[in-house]
Parts: structure tokens; C-alpha cells; sequence
């Protein structure tokens, strides 16, 4: 017996990594994803199979899946699959499905009141088990079963020392929606002698992960990205972090007890596809676990009032039962 566990990389595998935990084991486990510093960081210590990406709408990127899925069900003998997308799930679910596999889709949490493209047309499958993370949109054939989001828990934060105040901003690793709008709106707040750091009486280091956003022409020196191992330790040591309301930056943030500000992006704008971020972060709010404020809002005061929050894991969340 081997059950598979099957995410995109970034924000849906590090869900599934999370919930992993939560899930009760059965057999060997079997991790498929797509190969880069996040996921082979995620999953060093896991039995591990990368893959080529699948892009929204890529009809060809799913049916490409299906030989593989054929050749690692032969081979592992794949008894269960769990997936929390995206559309890498459409290309192994259902095949998997046909071929008796016990199938379990878990739909991000981003999507707080209804299912993503992949969920609809996965729901079209009576075979394959549907959950949804909130209880709003839950319902016959989407169960709830817990969310990601109850691992953690806000608590007060001691204030920090030294001479120097540590600002990450991240935009995520998506490289197909530029967001210069939250890092143009940052740039004057967080120099080194600016007005955050008159307004602490310390200098401001600030670590800049961009993506796909274009900003050579700016005074900042940018990382497109940043190893796993090493983006978690800048956050752990962060004062402050100021991210894009995407699920698995704000996850990151949490992992490392910080208290992020969460900037959603707008689809008006072309930063997104759609709005789920000002749901995802609206969720964060009403749970205590993120501050959250539009890209061109966001104030010193803000930056400031971040740093009197931590977060914390709670010892033991509630487990994530699969449906038999």
C-alpha cells in the first residue's frame, strides 16, 4: 500500500505538507510535485517524483500526467491519493480514480467561499472525495474536515533588540503577475535611514523577494527567489514581514511564529486572476493571525504595531479525517 500525496509547488504543497501531518498514515508514502528550491527543501527527507508543471488551463499539461500516473500506480502499488491541487491534480486524480485508488481532493484554503476551476471540475467526478477548508461553502459533497489555518495561534510578542530593525517583503513565487505596486508604496518607508527607522531609532535592513516583478530600475537589490532553508531563516529572524495575501507566503510567515502584513492583490490591476487573496486575507484577520491592508495603505504605524504580535503553534491540532 502507498498513498500518494500530489500538490503543485508553492502554496499548495506546502497545505499538503501541513496536512500531512494531521492525516492519519497508511502504507508508504509517495510525494509528487514539481522540482524547485521550495519543494526539494519541503520534502529532502521524503520519498519524493518531480514532475513538469501544469499551467492554468493547460489541457495538454493534464493529459502529459497521464502515463506517468499509469507508470507510479504499477510501480507503487498506490492504494490512496491526496491532493490539494492545483491543476496538476486533474492529471492524476481521475485516472487514479478509474483505476480503484481511493482519491481525496482538499481545495486550498485560499478559496474561503467556493471551489477553484479544479475543484468544479473535479467535483464533477463522483469517485473522487471533495473536501473544502471552511464550513461556509461545506456542504453534501464537499466535507469539511479542518483547515490549515488551525495549527496556529496569535500571542504577544517581546519587543526585539540590536541596532538594526530586519524587514523581509516577499512577493511568492509566482512569475506571471507583477505586483511593483506594494514594493513602489515600501520603498520610501524602509531605507535604511527613513521613516520606519526614525520611528524606532534603529537602522532598517530589508530582504527583497520579487518573483516576476520587474525592478531593476529601482533603488532596491532583489531576489527573484530564495532557497527554502534560507527564506525560512530570514523570517524566523524577521522583525517585521510584509507579504502578498497568497496562502503559502502567509504560511511560511506563520511556520516561523511571525505576524505578517498581508497586501492582497487586485485583479483590476492585472496582479491576479481573481480576488481570493482579499478573501484569504479577511479569514486571517477574523482569526488573529495576519494584518492585513491594501498595498498603497500600509503605514509606518503599521510596520510597528506588526512587530507586538507572534504566532504560535498549538500542541495539538485537531486531525483531518479522510473520508473511508
Amino acid at each position: 500500500m502507498t498513498t500518494l500525496f500530489l500538490a503543485t509547488t508553492g502554496g499548495h504543497l506546502r497545505q499538503l505538507a501541513e496536512l500531512s501531518e494531521r492525516i492519519a498514515p497508511e502504507g508508504d508514502a509517495l510525494w509528487v510535485t514539481n522540482a524547485d528550491h521550495l519543494s526539494t527543501s519541503i520534502l529532502c527527507d521524503r520519498t519524493a517524483h518531480f514532475v513538469a508543471d501544469v499551467h492554468p488551463r493547460d489541457v495538454r499539461g493534464v493529459l502529459r500526467c497521464v502515463p506517468t500516473a499509469h507508470r507510479l500506480w504499477r510501480e507503487w502499488k498506490i492504494t490512496r491519493a491526496i491532493s490539494t491541487g492545483s491543476g496538476i491534480a486533474l492529471g492524476y486524480l481521475p485516472y487514479l480514480a478509474a483505476r480503484g485508488v481511493s482519491c481525496h481532493y482538499v481545495e486550498s484554503a485560499t478559496r474561503v467561499v467556493g471551489p477553484s476551476l479544479t475543484g468544479r471540475l473535479l467535483g464533477r467526478i463522483p469517485l473522487i472525495r471533495l473536501y473544502s477548508q471552511y464550513t461556509g461553502w461545506a456542504g453534501r459533497r464537499w466535507m469539511y474536515a479542518g483547515n490549515i489555518f488551525d495549527s496556529y495561534q496569535p500571542t504577544k510578542r517581546f519587543a526585539s533588540s540590536g541596532d538594526e530593525l530586519r524587514v523581509v517583503v516577499t512577493l511568492g513565487i509566482a512569475t506571471g503577475f507583477p505586483f511593483r505596486r506594494l514594493v513602489e508604496h515600501l520603498i520610501p518607508l524602509l531605507t535604511p535611514d527613513g521613516p520606519l527607522a526614525r520611528a524606532v531609532d534603529r537602522r532598517v535592513r530589508t530582504l527583497w523577494q520579487t518573483a516576476g516583478t520587474e525592478v531593476d530600475d529601482l533603488p532596491i537589490r532583489a531576489l527573484p527567489s530564495i532557497p527554502s532553508g534560507d527564506f525560512a531563516t530570514a523570517l524566523r529572524r524577521a522583525d517585521i514581514v510584509v507579504s502578498h495575501a497568497g496562502t503559502g507566503s502567509a504560511v511560511a510567515a506563520l511556520e516561523q511564529g511571525r505576524y505578517p502584513i498581508l497586501a492582497p492583490r487586485a485583479s483590476a490591476r492585472g496582479e491576479i486572476g481573481d480576488d481570493h487573496q482579499k478573501q484569504l486575507g479577511a479569514e486571517l484577520t477574523r482569526r488573529g493571525l495576519a494584518l492585513v491592508r491594501e498595498p498603497d495603505a500600509i503605514t509606518v504605524d503599521d510596520l510597528i504595531a506588526s512587530m507586538s504580535r507572534a504566532i504560535m503553534r498549538n500542541s495539538s491540532p485537531p486531525p483531518f479525517r479522510l473520508r473511508p
